[in-house]
């Protein structure tokens, strides 16, 4: 091979290189670790088991506004988690924005966590579980779902919401953080 057609060989592995990376299902871990570069905050979402009045919870960082008027946010249940099928069929819920000193309450409703195993909480008038001392805490009822992918969107109408104090708990890179704001 010349030297030129190395050079030019080596310009166009730059360049498509420069255009980043095509998503592979077989090999997700790229586009999960891009993925993880966007900051967001921590949630709990919780609702009670399909058909019984059992508290249910999830941490997910997938929560979004939607509208102001009506009042509407989403979050994304994955449908490979075990709990998918209370969450999707759930007519209420209960989003909690967590502050960044409950990292131990996000761990509580993790795959691995303990949930409800003597948690102290509240109910609303939907029978939601309600968690306290939440950076913000939005009662919704299920207004849509849609699939997405190998995730639900969970689409709620917020029909109560609270707002506490503190710095919210963030995800970032496959861990938790903490951010401040910025005067």
């Amino acid at each position: 091979m010349r030297e030129s057609d190395e050079i030019e060989a080596a310009m166009t592995r730059a360049e498509k290189s420069s255009l980043g990376h095509v998503p592979d299902p077989a090999q997700p871990r790229q586009l999960r670790d891009a993925l993880g570069c966007f900051a967001t905050g921590v949630t709990v979402i919780t609702a009670c088991e399909a058909g019984s009045t059992t508290p249910v919870g999830i941490t997910v960082n997938s929560f979004a506004s939607v509208s102001l008027d009506p009042a509407l946010v989403l979050w994304s249940a994955a449908r490979s988690s075990l709990r998918h099928q209370h969450f999707s069929a759930a007519p209420a819920f209960a989003i909690h924005v967590l502050r960044a000193d409950q990292a131990p309450l996000a761990d509580r409703f993790t795959r691995r966590g303990h949930g409800f195993e003597g948690l102290d909480f509240l109910r609303n008038e939907h029978d939601v579980p309600l968690l306290d001392g939440a950076l913000a805490r939005f009662e919704c009822v299920t207004e849509a779902t849609h699939e997405g992918g190998d995730h639900t969107i969970i689409i709620g109408r917020v029909v109560r919401f609270q707002v506490g104090q503190g710095e919210p708990l963030t995800f970032f890179r496959g861990g938790y953080g903490r951010i401040t704001a910025l005067d």
